[in-house]
């Protein structure tokens, strides 16, 4: 009989250790999942700021760009104007110059036709 006490409590004492240890790996893994979950956070915090950043970097550049573009189309665009209104006023010579051109033709020819109905 006391062969099965001794039995007994050694079964006893592996089952109590037994139930210890499942406890204990419950811990440990709750303290993992915590742990993960800490560095989760941290790592989601930390990717929204970088990502705030170069939210930013790129409004600023964007700006930038488009400040630029402004300026260059006004460059442009006075360009354009200037040589428009040189154009428009070398054309202008050229048609004083042609009509005065025609005006002399026709003159001569309005004499001519007077010399000849004389």
């Amino acid at each position: 009989m006391n062969m099965k006490k001794i039995s007994l409590t050694i079964a006893a004492a592996l089952l109590a250790l037994t139930a210890l240890s499942y406890g204990q790996a419950g811990t440990d893994v709750k303290t993992a999942a915590d742990d993960t979950g800490k560095a989760t956070k941290k790592a989601a915090v930390k990717t929204g700021h970088v990502t705030k950043k170069a939210a930013v970097k790129t409004g600023d550049a964007t700006k930038t760009a488009a400040k630029d573009t402004g300026k260059a189309t006004e460059k442009a665009a006075d360009k354009t104007g200037d040589a428009t209104k040189t154009a428009a006023k070398d054309t202008g010579h050229g048609v004083k110059k042609g009509a005065k051109a025609v005006g002399h033709g026709v003159k001569k020819g309005a004499d001519k036709t007077a010399d000849e109905v004389k």
